[in-house]
């Protein structure tokens, strides 16, 4: 399927594909929640529609943002994984946060305030190295038991 980009500029083709509100809370759900499969999104807070899910799971497999695989525990479970394209994405997703922890608060007091947004708040670096270390790890062992099964 071609993509459709409105113009030759880098800021809009991102907008193009990853600027709608669904795409970067997949991602993040991926890469800080720990969701890979269908039934793991359609069960989040953030109550996707399943034909919006299905359609925008299959657009970031399109573009490399993420895989589709099997689990190996459970062959006929898809799994969805963050490639090395979609985990370029951790530093704008650790902006958005820092970005909204810092603009939001008296709009949304509610917004988490967690340890992890202590660290997000004295080392966004760190805080984004952390979160891409455990993901790797996870996609490590995920990667490892498909392997060996």
């Amino acid at each position: 399927m071609p993509l459709d980009f409105r113009c030759d500029c880098p800021f809009t083709s991102a907008l193009d594909i990853l600027g709608d509100k669904w795409m970067l809370v997949i991602v993040k759900q991926m890469l800080i929640e720990g969701k890979e499969t269908f039934k793991d999104f359609t069960e989040s807070e953030e109550a996707i529609a399943t034909n919006i899910l299905s359609a925008k799971l299959k657009l970031l497999e399109e573009v490399g943002i993420i895989i589709k695989t099997k689990r190996p525990d459970n062959k006929k479970t898809n799994l969805y994984l963050l490639t090395d394209k979609g985990l370029a994405l951790t530093p704008i997703l650790v902006e958005l946060a820092s970005w909204s922890d810092k603009n939001l608060r008296d709009l949304h007091p509610s917004i988490m305030n967690a340890e992890a947004m202590e660290l997000l708040r004295n080392d966004k670096t760190a805080f984004a190295n952390e979160i891409e270390r455990k993901y790797k790890k996870k996609l490590a062992t995920t990667l490892y038991k498909s392997n060996s099964g």
